[in-house]
């Protein structure tokens, strides 16, 4: 079970929702749950930006995300 799920949402949701959960979180691992490319790759330019590391990996039409710091 992913920690942040943004499958079916459309941007700028899915980002804000992870942004929210790095914000609270602080450190860690963070998993998130998307399907869509464009989900994908603004999660993973937040997440970089903000000193995350990401790991892809894709599930089906899905990709789950692994954020950690």
């Amino acid at each position: 079970m992913p920690d942040v799920d943004v499958c079916g949402l459309v941007c700028p949701e899915p980002v804000l929702l992870v942004k929210r959960k790095i914000e609270d979180q602080g450190q860690g691992t963070i998993t998130v749950l998307a399907d869509s490319e464009a989900a994908r790759e603004n999660i993973k330019r937040l997440a970089t930006g903000k000193g995350w590391t990401v790991k892809v990996e894709e599930q089906g039409e899905q990709w789950l995300l692994t954020l950690t710091k």
